[in-house]
């Protein structure tokens, strides 16, 4: 991986980050916060669509994986909040 696609891979990480806060809990978590979500969001969501069968790719199928996965994330992390 050279050091322009390791921009991109946190750049989709940090707008999947984002919206993902958006989506579930009305707000961001800073730049760093919505890389760290959009980046493990990407894993989850990757994994994810993957064990379904759903094949997306390109760049726009990239985002809507890694946000899916991180909004997935951060309704997991709600659910061990509350318990």
């Amino acid at each position: 991986m050279d050091i322009t696609e390791l921009i991109i891979f946190l750049a989709i990480g940090a707008c999947a980050g984002w919206l993902a806060g958006t989506l579930m809990k009305g707000r961001g978590f800073g730049l760093l916060g919505n890389i760290v979500i959009g980046v493990i969001g990407a894993v989850l969501g990757g994994f994810v669509f993957n064990f379904l069968g759903i094949s997306v790719g390109g760049l726009i199928g990239s985002v809507v994986t890694a946000t899916a996965g991180a909004a997935l994330l951060l309704f997991i992390i709600g659910i061990i909040k509350k318990a």
